[in-house]
């Protein structure tokens, strides 16, 4: 498979300025063009391992990330997401336009791939089993889920698990893990070895950067995973790492609320949510400590393994 870093940088820049880059990214083929030096750099860096899809092939969603108009060309630029000819974001400063990628990236996916129910979760993965972690911003999702996988969990995906309607599989999307404010320092003193692109300051989400996927993750990105557990973190200041069981009709309902297209998918979304609920064990989790984080969850899977 040809990657990404076999292009020089100039080549990337040129494609990306002109018919567009396509890049593989589990189910999905994205072509992305923009001319921004911030989208060409970010994607040089944290998409070099990631998979080259050329212009003949299938593209499921095509992404333009455009220069302000007028004279927010020049004066404070911005950046614009364009896709099918709309605007679906307002406008950003063009500093901002990596985490606008990526945002954007998250918006097609959610609003589109209606073949998976799409929960707002981040997905690890242990010995073929999956953990579907659930939360609402600020819960400590992404920094357990970017902790777990620096410690030898696999990656699927840290802010959207794609649950397949037909058998209730799990897709890796396994794209660059998103991280926000003191989760960077904490991510960066827990895996000193990890790769970072630039910190955006000054985001309606804070300081946000991006952790880059090791190409271990990269090397299963076809490989699904079946449900295991379903667990909803949440970070408490001098905690100590604690699960308890959580009833199953009780996680359905906050799963339900925490899903993009539960509504839209009907039948099949209560069936494919019921089933991935059905094949896990369910468990509130609070924690402090990625290390205690990190000896918990290992724990799981050796009682599975029992």
């Amino acid at each position: 498979m040809t990657v990404v870093s076999s292009l020089s940088t100039f080549e990337i820049g040129q494609r990306l300025a002109g018919a567009g880059l396509g890049i593989r990214t589990g189910p999905f083929n994205f072509r992305i063009r923009s001319d921004i030096p911030a989208i060409q750099k970010g994607i040089h860096l944290l998409y070099a391992d990631y998979g080259l899809a050329a212009n003949t092939e299938f593209f499921d969603f095509e992404v333009l990330m455009d220069r302000g108009a007028g004279l927010h060309r020049w004066i404070r630029p911005q950046v614009r997401f364009v896709f099918d000819g709309g605007f679906p974001f307002e406008p950003l400063p063009q500093s901002h336009a990596f985490p606008l990628l990526e945002w954007a990236m998250n918006w097609c996916i959610s609003t589109q791939a209606h073949q998976y129910l799409i929960l707002h979760a981040a997905v690890i993965e242990r010995d073929g089993l999956a953990a579907v972690l659930a939360a609402p911003p600020g819960s400590g999702k992404s920094t357990l889920c970017a902790g777990l996988i620096c410690r030898g969990w696999r990656l699927l995906s840290d802010e959207l698990a794609l649950i397949s309607t037909t058998d209730g599989a799990i897709a890796p999307l396994c794209r660059p893990v998103s991280l926000k404010n003191e989760s960077l320092d904490v991510i960066r003193a827990h895996a000193p070895d990890a790769v970072f692109g630039d910190v955006v300051h000054g985001t309606s989400k804070g300081s946000v950067g991006h952790l880059k996927v090791e190409r271990r993750h990269l090397d299963q990105i076809d490989s699904m995973a079946e449900p295991g557990w379903v667990i909803f973190p949440r970070y408490v200041a001098g905690a100590g790492a604690r699960l308890t069981a959580r009833s199953r009709a009780d996680s359905m309902l906050e799963l339900g609320r925490n899903a993009f297209n539960y509504g839209a998918l009907g039948l099949l979304g209560f069936q494919t949510l019921g089933g991935l609920v059905d094949r896990s064990s369910c468990h509130d989790f609070e924690y402090s400590s990625l290390g205690e984080a990190e000896r918990l969850f290992d724990s799981l899977v050796t009682s599975r393994r029992l």
